[in-house]
Formats: C-alpha cells, sequence, structure tokens
C-alpha cells in the first residue's frame, strides 16, 4: 500500500458489522421518572441501570443506538489512560489516583460482567495495555508512571518488551484489560432496556430542558415531563454550567484493515508521544489492525485527508497494513485537569445531571459515568462523587482554561478576518471545492459536489457564532470553537449546537 492507495469513504467498522434493527418510532410518554440524553455509551450505562431499578426510563438520540461518539472509537476497554496515573498523583494526590483507577477498573469488570449475564456477544477478548516510547529521553517518565499506576493498584509494570514493529525503547504494561465490539455491546444494552419497559426514541432531538419547577425536555417529537434528566451527549447541549469554557474539542482518525497474522500484534498499544494506537479486531476470517493517530482540534484549518493518507503509511510499515478497509474519526472531549465531569449539571441544580470529558477513554470513562450516576441518582453514596464533580474549582487548571479560551478567541476575531477579506461569486466554485467567505451581506459556507450542485448554509455555528470550517474527509463544517458540526445541508451531526445552519440560496449546476 503506498501514500497513493485508494481511501474508502469513511465509515466505521462498528456499525457497518452491527447494523441497528428498525425501530419503530415509540409515542413519547408525557412524563417518565429519567430522560437520558444521549444513547451512547455513558446515556445507555445510566439508563439500564435505573431501569434495572424499576424506574420508568426515556433514551432520546438525535440519531441512532451507538451512531455518534460511540460508534466511533477504537474500543479499548482498559484503566491504563496515557501517562495518566503519575499526572494524577502529583496534581490530587495518592488517593485520587487510587479512586481514579478504582472506577475504571470496576467500568471495565462491569461490562465483562453484564456481557455474560445479558449473553450480549460484543467480542470482548481480554489483552495486555502499553503506553510505550521510542525517545530514550521518556524513560525515566515512563518508569515514573509505571510506579504511579501500581500505587494506585493498577496491575501496572515497566517493560521494555512489546511485540509491535516500533523502536520501544520502555512501556508501561497493564494486564488483564480488554477490548470489544462497541456497538454490539450498546445495542444489546438497548434492548434490555426495551425489554425492562424502557422507551429508545431514536431520531429526536433533544431542543433544550426546563429545570422548574418539574423538569421537562422539549424535543423535536414534543415535550417529556421526568424526575430526573441526563445530558451524555458528549459535549453538553445546554450552555448552563459553562461548560464550552472547560472542553477542548479534539478528533483522532482511525484507519482499518487486514494485516498479515504473523504480524498482528497480541495487545493495545498507544505511543505516549505521538499517541499513535494500535489494536486488532479478529472477524473469525481474517485480522483487521485497527489504528489511530493524526489527532487535531475539531475545525482547524487542516487537511484532513492528508493526515488519513498519513495514518495509513504508518500503519503499513509499522504493523503491515494491506488495504484501508475502513476509516473514521473519533470525537474527544479533554477537561483541563483531565479527569470527566460527572454529577450534577450546575451547582443548584438538583435533578439535572451530566456525564462528558472523557478524553480518548470514553469506553471505561463512560460506563465509570453511568454507576455514578446510577448511585447519585437512586441517592446512594458513592466515595468517586468529589473527584469526578463537574464543578468543581481547580486554581492548578486556571492556566489550561485561560489557554483554551484564547484558542477559541483566535478562531472567533481570525476567521472572521479572514472571511471578511473574501468575497466570493458562488459561480467561481468549482466541483468539490469548499470556502468560507463573504457572499453580499452574508458569511455563506459553500460547497460544490463533484456533479456541480452548490449547497450553501449561513457560516456562523448556531451555538456560539463562531464560524465553521471544511472537513475535506467527512464533507461536514465543523466548527473550531466549541466541536458541533453539520452536514452540508446545515443540518446537525455533533453538538453543542442543536439548531441547523440557516439555509442560503444556491445558483444552480454550473
Amino acid at each position: 500500500m503506498d501514500a497513493d492507495a485508494h481511501l474508502p469513504p469513511p465509515q466505521s467498522l462498528w456499525i457497518d458489522t452491527a447494523p441497528a434493527p428498525q425501530r419503530a418510532q415509540p409515542r413519547l410518554p408525557d412524563d417518565a421518572d429519567i430522560v437520558v440524553i444521549g444513547a451512547g455509551i455513558a446515556g445507555l450505562t445510566t439508563a439500564y441501570l435505573l431501569a434495572r431499578e424499576g424506574r420508568s426510563v426515556v433514551v432520546l438520540d438525535r440519531k441512532e443506538v451507538a451512531a455518534g461518539v460511540s460508534g466511533h472509537t477504537t474500543a479499548k476497554l482498559s484503566a491504563q489512560h496515557a501517562l495518566k496515573y503519575r499526572q494524577l498523583e502529583r496534581s490530587k494526590g495518592r488517593t485520587a489516583a487510587t479512586r481514579y483507577g478504582e472506577t475504571q477498573h470496576a467500568a471495565l469488570e462491569w461490562v465483562a460482567k453484564t456481557a455474560t449475564e445479558l449473553a450480549i456477544d460484543c467480542r470482548l477478548t481480554r489483552r495486555d495495555s502499553y503506553v510505550y516510547t521510542t525517545d530514550p529521553r521518556q524513560r525515566d517518565r515512563i518508569t515514573e508512571e509505571a510506579d504511579a499506576a501500581a500505587r494506585a493498584g493498577m496491575p501496572a509494570s515497566f517493560t521494555e518488551d512489546i511485540d509491535l514493529d516500533v523502536p520501544a525503547v520502555a512501556a508501561v504494561r497493564f494486564t488483564g484489560q480488554a477490548q470489544f465490539h462497541p456497538r454490539r455491546w450498546l445495542l444489546g444494552l438497548a434492548a434490555e432496556i426495551e425489554r425492562l419497559g424502557g422507551t429508545i426514541a431514536e431520531h429526536t432531538a433533544a431542543l433544550a430542558v426546563d429545570e422548574w419547577p418539574t423538569p421537562r425536555v422539549r424535543t423535536s417529537r414534543g415535550t417529556v415531563r421526568a424526575e430526573h434528566v441526563v445530558v451524555a451527549t458528549h459535549y453538553p447541549i445546554l450552555d448552563r454550567g459553562l461548560y464550552f469554557t472547560r472542553l477542548d474539542p479534539v478528533r483522532d482518525l482511525v484507519v482499518c484493515g487486514p494485516v498479515p497474522v504473523d504480524r498482528a500484534p497480541s495487545g493495545m498499544y498507544l505511543d505516549a508521544a505521538t499517541s499513535h494506537s494500535v489494536r486488532t479486531y479478529d472477524t473469525g476470517e481474517e485480522t483487521l489492525a485497527v489504528v489511530g493517530g493524526e489527532h487535531y482540534r475539531t475545525g482547524a484549518h487542516v487537511d484532513v485527508e492528508t493526515r488519513y493518507r498519513r495514518l495509513a503509511e504508518w500503519a503499513r510499515e509499522h504493523v503491515g497494513l494491506t488495504e484501508v478497509r475502513y476509516r473514521w474519526s473519533a470525537h474527544d472531549m479533554s477537561t483541563p485537569d483531565s479527569v470527566p465531569y460527572v454529577g450534577r449539571y450546575h451547582p443548584f441544580a438538583k435533578r439535572l445531571w451530566v456525564a462528558t470529558g472523557f478524553g480518548q477513554w470514553g469506553m471505561t470513562g463512560g460506563t465509570a459515568a453511568g454507576l455514578l450516576l446510577w448511585h447519585l441518582i437512586q441517592g446512594v453514596t458513592n466515595p468517586a462523587e468529589q473527584l469526578y464533580y463537574p464543578n468543581r474549582l481547580a486554581p492548578r487548571t486556571a492556566p489550561a482554561v485561560a489557554k483554551e479560551g484564547a484558542t477559541i478567541a483566535k478562531y472567533l476575531v481570525g476567521d472572521h478576518i479572514r472571511a471578511l477579506a473574501t468575497s466570493w461569486e458562488a459561480s467561481s466554485l468549482r466541483p468539490g471545492d469548499a470556502t468560507v467567505a463573504r457572499v453580499g451581506p452574508r458569511m455563506a459556507a459553500m460547497y460544490r459536489e463533484p456533479d456541480g450542485r452548490l449547497h450553501a448554509v449561513g457560516a456562523h455555528c448556531t451555538h456560539q457564532g463562531c464560524l465553521v470550517n471544511f472537513n475535506n474527509s467527512e464533507k461536514t463544517w465543523d466548527c473550531p470553537c466549541h466541536g458541533s458540526r453539520f452536514g452540508i445541508d446545515g443540518s446537525v451531526i455533533q453538538g453543542p449546537a442543536t439548531r441547523p445552519l440557516r439555509r442560503l440560496d444556491a445558483e444552480g449546476p454550473g
């Protein structure tokens, strides 16, 4: 496979190999004990646990079960989250590092146990996990991470030996971790929620949530009153709580395809410096490598197609990838202190809850969030509540928050100056090209398809008004400020935006 090899249209392995059942649109009930917004791993875990307690549950999703972030991941189930434990021990103390490890490990084991109990064939297999470095100068850091993780009670050790074709000089090894098929898992949970009497409402967008006097969720199909509302939309769709000032949106690319059996590594791997990620998936007929990397800020001015090709070439060289059969991108949100936000949506919230900020570790992070929210909503004391408290004050994170604010300001101001300086006639846009520019009195985002059809929409993100940028791989308009994503027709693909981009008049093929 060379750098000019064919890249297929973006498609997730997990979604392609686990099609969702054709659900009839259920009638939304007027009332429910719990409304969960978001049918990904955090939302469905929360919903299943509460439905199991006999609570009436409604799950809403703009698309389908596990068709969003949870269906676009490398699907590692591991308590090893890069070089996390050294950082946590230094910034929050050994108790916090231990608590974090315990919750992530418990999430892994809960998935394994529940998959067996519910007979969900999610292809869960145990694998050792490694974070490695190829830089001799980072050897001491790897040693310190192994020691910190061991002190946190994790099955961690230092090693120099990994079976990945890279010049690794040191690695942290976690034994007994796992990998699985995330969509098979979540479709199984969704079916169990329905069996327990819950409602799964796909293609139903949550538009707003009223907290007082009784929580109500306003949707594209009506309003549901609830005792509790859980917002598990990856990026919170409600601006209360100011999450848009405390989350960093990043996209990681993934390529996937067959590899020779003799080059397929046995574990799961992550480069501490480059974030190249490797695991394999056995289809029963062949071994596929799932390789991630080339992360960038959502909506940044980057050539995504070129990054995909670079990643494919790295996979060819180091894993033996013979062709790119699937490719997709993972959407990650990170917090300034690298600990997710799970709990009360804002300091005064009584019945509104949130789960977000899992970084690159949403499979255990989202599951741990569901386990914690289950306890909090049931009024059960959980010792991890303070660690994950969404409204925590952390003076040490102030520089990171300020940096994120400066980045947003750069895009908000710089992109407007760039676009205002350019005036375009729509007829000058060539097939396959896209631009954001001033067209008459308006700022327009325009894309002309290869067949000549022109799509023109308002260029201001409907969340906070930043200008969107074109993703030349997925053919989407992405916002660099807070990570909202829109189709070329302006439809919302990913929040926090809940309203589409305004359609503008477009000329016909030309």
